[in-house]
């Protein structure tokens, strides 16, 4: 069980890191837990480089290096991915109220 949490918790880092590494490598600046105000300010993008690689880190330490992650074993995936869909949707909402994307736009 602790370690499928562990594999929980490698696809949370996973999720954060990408779009902050992703900003980061844009040349963009995005909120982060370093910026002021903390996950609403902005950070550099150099920040942002560090910190979804940080993230990156321990997703990797948590999947590779915590029992022995297996592709082929549902238990595995599920919980690696269940961490990155439900803290994908959490940072969804939580970005998107500071840039708008809850708000579908209408078509024409």
């Amino acid at each position: 069980m602790i370690i499928l949490i562990a594999y929980f918790f490698g696809g949370i880092f996973l999720s954060n890191g990408i779009p902050h590494f992703v900003s980061g490598v844009m040349g963009l600046p995005f909120q982060s837990p370093f910026a002021k105000p903390p996950g609403r300010g902005l950070s550099s993008s150099r920040l942002n480089v560090i910190w979804g690689f940080a993230n990156f880190v321990m997703s990797y330490g948590l999947v590779i290096h915590v029992g022995h992650f297996d592709l082929h074993v549902l238990s595995d995936v599920s919980a690696f991915g269940l961490g990155a869909l439900l803290n994908s949707l959490m940072l969804a909402q939580q970005f998107g109220r500071i840039h708008g994307g809850n708000h579908p736009t209408k078509s024409s």
